[in-house]
């Protein structure tokens, strides 16, 4: 089992996140989303938001600002969440393509067979 660190301190993640356990609901950030900073940090800003204004000055995926700030992924959503409200960033969130449907069992089949016979 892996020792708390100083980083990983609940009380800390505690008060980043303003004793607050998820998102808004609104923003539905997935680890690939890429979020783009829209304004520099502000003197008094809290340094997590600045840090991630910073970051963001070019498209970065949440799970890449989580790295970066080694903060857990629910943490990070948190923190972003308070950033996209205020407008300071956006977010790009992935295409889904509405058209996009499993190819048929029988085709599946078919190239499952022509593998084994290779």
């Amino acid at each position: 089992m892996k020792r708390l660190g100083p980083d990983d301190d609940p009380d800390r993640l505690y008060t980043v996140t303003g004793g607050r356990s998820r998102s808004a609901d609104d923003h539905a950030l997935d680890l690939v989303t890429l979020i783009v900073a829209e304004s520099d940090p502000t003197p008094g800003m809290q340094s997590e938001h600045a840090r991630i204004l910073t970051l963001c000055r070019r498209p970065t995926a949440v799970v890449e600002i989580s790295a970066e700030l080694r903060l857990p992924v629910s943490v990070v959503r948190i923190l972003l969440s308070d950033l996209l409200d205020r407008g300071k960033a956006t977010a790009r969130h992935p295409r889904v393509l509405a058209s996009a449907q499993l190819p048929h069992a029988d085709l599946l089949k078919e190239v499952l067979d022509a593998l084994h016979r290779l």
